[in-house]
């Protein structure tokens, strides 16, 4: 099986919907330019510009046209550059995709894809932000954020397919993680979480590049004796807690590690779950590692003190042990 990256991955995936006339991609600088982080380069030259429409900084009009032709039976991708830029479609996204199948009392569906990426690297406190639990707050959307190459082609595969609106997260900081990657096409099913990586002593839960610092966390602790169970969700709404329900059963203890905000944020919903339906297994309080509660700063020394690092997962871990 090749060894490819994230960013492969997507292109692959992308490759295979352009394989259906009805699907085409919207966005800005995703043509000429190629993307600005390089999955779409080549596109416009093998698909042209009827399915590869380089779109004016107007990203409520970006997701506002892919609403209407997925209404009408296309299949739109719509890219926005930065999550933090989706801030201006959030009308199109919430009042409309989000609701107008149930509205129109079913009658018609709205089958696009919003693809946009979290990331920070001194972009400073208005280009480093996390909306995924906005998102994952909204009935009618389905959001994912996996984590791995194999993950990432499969799941934008299913994504593409699937008859409602799908909010999918990339992270600027994954797209040169390379792994296993079937050179044909498959899906891999929205809603389904994973076990990353097996465990006795305490369960971890966490999504898209939060498993792969957990993951350094763990063998960390490994050399200590510690056996980390790591659980991907891959989708955050539908939220499958099953296999990390499982996992706190077996373990008893666990840490949410998410990149964003802590308060109000998706650490929170996924902690009330393990609380709601996993009380009667708990030996010590669940822990959560986020981002700490201000504005992104700039400077560098700052900005790692405010984001999640590997120290910060293996200092929580060690203290709910204990």
């Amino acid at each position: 099986m090749p060894v490819i990256t994230v960013r492969e991955a997507l292109r692959q995936a992308l490759q295979d919907a352009m394989q259906d006339e009805r699907v085409f991609i919207i966005g800005e600088d995703i043509g000429h330019y190629g993307s600005t982080y390089g999955v779409t380069a080549g596109f416009l030259e093998k698909y042209g510009p009827e399915r590869i429409r380089d779109a004016p900084i107007a990203e409520s009009g970006i997701v506002g046209i892919a609403i209407g032709a997925a209404m009408v039976g296309m299949r739109p991708i719509a890219e926005i550059m930065s999550v933090n830029f989706s801030l201006l479609a959030f009308d199109m996204l919430f009042n409309h995709a989000a609701k107008i199948y149930a509205m129109f009392g079913g009658q018609m569906t709205v089958p696009m894809v919003l693809r946009t990426t979290n990331g920070w690297t001194q972009l400073s406190a208005t280009h480093s932000q996390s909306f995924d639990v906005y998102f994952a707050h909204m009935p009618g959307l389905k959001v994912v954020a996996p984590a791995t190459p194999y993950d990432m082609k499969g799941m934008l595969k299913a994504a593409i397919e699937d008859p409602d609106p799908v909010v999918f997260i990339e992270h600027t900081l994954m797209y040169t993680v390379k792994g296993d990657v079937p050179e044909e096409s498959y899906t891999v099913p929205l809603g389904k979480a994973r076990l990353a990586r097996e465990g006795r002593d305490i369960t971890v839960v966490t999504y898209s590049r939060m498993v792969h610092l957990s993951q350094q966390a763990a063998e960390i602790l490994a050399r200590d004796g510690i056996e980390v169970e790591i659980v991907d969700l891959r989708t955050l709404r539908p939220l499958d807690m099953s296999v990390a329900l499982d996992s706190f059963k077996k373990t008893n203890r666990a840490v949410v590690v998410t990149e964003d905000w802590q308060s109000f944020g998706t650490s929170a919903e996924i902690a009330a779950r393990l609380y709601e339906y996993g009380f009667d297994y708990l030996d010590a309080p669940i822990a959560r590692v986020n981002f700490r509660e201000v504005p992104m700063p700039y400077s560098k020394n700052l900005e790692l003190q405010t984001v999640v690092t590997v120290d910060r997962i293996v200092e929580a871990i060690r203290k709910t042990l204990s």
